[in-house]
């Protein structure tokens, strides 16, 4: 098993005749993704690598039956466009796009909440299963199948954490990342009741940084719940109170979203801490 993507997923493209379109569509197809369809209004009966575009996501969901959507749709037109995909039915939605105004991320996934469906993002890397699915930006070849589930506000720490995992010998059941700005829709916490519940992952990272509270609301379920071991990871140790550090949502504000904070928090859970993704393998290996 894997969360979120399996073999089982069908991929519906959003903003598949853009360039961003094009060469993640590529590069899904390429990782052996099931990409069934793609949506571009106006570009109906053409073809991206073969996929088949329609102009609504109704006409594509009568058509090839998508389960999953990713969207490069731009900021300004991201909210129509999911709200387009969860009217026509799809479940999971991962939004690529950083950018989309507040207030229409807020529309989003007040939309979202009452009908049962699953945001990733916006501006996230994504999601992959190694050997299984890839719904997203991640890097293939630093990432291998195996029992440890990782989660990650950012992308490029779940491509260093995985390639690092990959390099020991250590494989991973799903990889998420789930976008790093000031709002987004699945959390920390989400994952890691999956990874809890998913009889493939036999070992939880949880990569984190500064600012916001997600990691603490993860703990507070570890605490709860967890009983598989739980590795994490927080970066931004060393960041000053005021700077966003890369992501818009990685600031300290007081004593708010403090590395240390968050690191107490998570040992207390009963999480075992790394410093560095060197670190994770160790602990890891550690845990047999």
């Amino acid at each position: 098993m894997a969360i979120l993507v399996d073999r089982t997923t069908r991929v519906l493209v959003q903003g598949i005749t853009g360039k961003s379109g094009i060469l993640q569509t590529k590069s899904l197809i390429d990782y052996g993704t099931a990409v069934v369809a793609g949506v571009t209004p106006g570009k109906a009966g053409t073809s991206v690598e073969g996929v088949p575009v329609f102009n609504f996501v109704e006409d594509a969901v009568k058509r090839v039956s998508p389960n999953a959507a990713i969207s490069f749709v731009p900021p300004l037109f991201a909210k129509d466009a999911a709200m387009e995909a969860m009217e026509a039915g799809i479940k999971l939605l991962v939004l690529t796009m950083e950018g989309i105004p507040k207030h229409d991320v807020l529309d989003i996934l007040s939309y979202a909440s009452g009908r049962g469906v699953r945001i990733l993002g916006p501006g996230t890397a994504g999601v992959i299963s190694p050997g299984k699915c890839k719904l997203g930006a991640h890097p293939a070849r630093m990432f291998t199948e195996g029992k440890v589930g990782v989660v990650s506000k950012s992308g490029a720490l779940s491509y260093e954490v995985g390639k690092t995992l990959t390099d020991a010998g250590i494989g991973q059941s799903t990889v998420v990342a789930l976008g790093g700005g000031p709002i987004w829709g699945t959390t920390q916490r989400d994952i890691v009741k999956l990874f809890n519940e998913d009889p493939e992952t036999e070992i939880i990272v949880l990569l984190g940084e500064i600012g916001g509270g997600t990691e603490i609301a993860a703990a507070e379920y570890i605490a709860e719940s967890v009983r598989k071991p739980v590795v994490s990871l927080i970066v931004g140790r060393a960041a000053p109170e005021g700077k966003s550090l890369g992501h818009a949502g990685a600031i300290i504000r007081g004593n708010k979203g403090t590395a240390a904070s968050k690191m107490e928090a998570l040992e207390k859970a009963g999480a075992l801490l790394a410093t560095t993704p060197a670190q994770v393998v160790e602990i890891i290996r550690k845990l047999g």
